[in-house]
C-alpha cells in the first residue's frame, strides 16, 4: 500500500475524523494492516473520478507511472475541434471520433462502440457543461498512441450530469494502460476545477489559447 491515511486526508482537503467514519461506512476502498489504514493509488484516483471530487494540487505529484503524463502534448497530439454537430450522445461521439486520426489497428466504429458502452454503464459527464469520454478499458496498446482530444459541440446535448448542465464540450481520451487512464483523467477533472480554464471552455477560445494556458499549468505544477 502506498498512501496514508494523512497523505490522502492531505489529496482530499478533509479531515482524519472525516475520512475514518467514511472507511468505516466503506465509502471509499482502503486496507487495514497491522491496525493501520492504507491506500491504493490507482483506487484513491478512482475514487476522485468517480465522485466528482475536488481534489487538492497534491494529487498532481501523485504520480502512477514512470513515463509522465503530459495534458498538453496528448492534446496537442489528439486536437481541438470545434462545430461538432449532433442531437444526443451516440451521435454527438460519432461526429467527434469521425474527425479522430486514429492509430492503425483501431477502427472509428469499433472506438465508437466502446466509448457508447462505456456511457451506458457510467455517464461520464463531470458537471460544468463537460464531458469526458473514454472506453471502459485500455484500446490502444502503445503509449506512442495516446491522445486527448477536445471536441466543442455546435449545440448543448444532455449527457446527464449531475448538475443538469448539458454539455458543449467533450474530451475523449484513449490510452494504453489502467494506471495513464486514471492519471489522464484525474488530471483533466483537476483542471476542470479551473476556473480561468473553464471560462477558455465556455468562450470556445482558439486552440493556440487552450493549449498555451494547459502548457503554463503544467509548468506549474512541475515547479510546485
Amino acid at each position: 500500500m502506498e498512501l496514508t491515511v494523512g497523505d490522502v486526508c492531505a489529496l482530499l482537503n478533509v479531515t482524519e475524523k472525516e475520512l475514518i467514519r467514511w472507511i468505516k461506512l466503506k465509502k471509499i476502498p482502503a486496507h487495514k494492516i497491522h491496525h493501520r489504514f492504507f491506500f491504493n493509488k490507482a483506487e484513491v484516483h478512482e475514487w476522485i473520478i468517480n465522485n466528482n471530487w475536488k481534489a487538492t494540487e497534491k494529487i498532481l505529484g501523485l504520480a502512477l507511472t514512470k513515463m509522465p503524463v503530459s495534458l498538453y502534448s496528448l492534446l496537442n497530439k489528439g486536437g481541438i475541434f470545434y462545430k461538432i454537430s449532433g442531437v444526443d450522445v451516440p451521435s454527438v461521439i460519432k461526429n467527434a471520433v469521425g474527425k479522430m486520426t486514429l492509430p492503425a489497428g483501431l477502427s472509428k466504429d469499433s472506438l465508437i462502440s466502446a466509448l457508447l458502452d462505456r456511457e451506458r454503464m457510467v455517464p461520464t459527464a463531470i458537471g460544468k457543461g463537460i464531458s469526458i469520454p473514454h472506453p471502459r478499458n485500455p484500446i490502444v496498446s502503445d503509449v506512442e498512441n495516446e491522445s486527448v482530444s477536445l471536441y466543442f459541440l455546435k449545440e448543448a446535448v444532455d449527457f446527464g450530469a449531475l448538475d443538469k448542465k448539458p454539455v458543449r464540450a467533450l474530451f475523449i481520451v484513449l490510452c494504453a494502460n489502467a494506471k495513464r487512464h486514471l492519471e489522464i483523467l484525474s488530471r483533466i477533472s483537476y483542471l476542470c476545477q479551473d476556473n480561468d480554464f473553464i471560462e477558455l471552455i465556455e468562450k470556445q477560445s482558439e486552440a493556440f489559447a487552450i493549449l498555451k494556458y494547459i502548457e503554463k499549468k503544467e509548468i506549474e505544477w512541475v515547479k510546485g
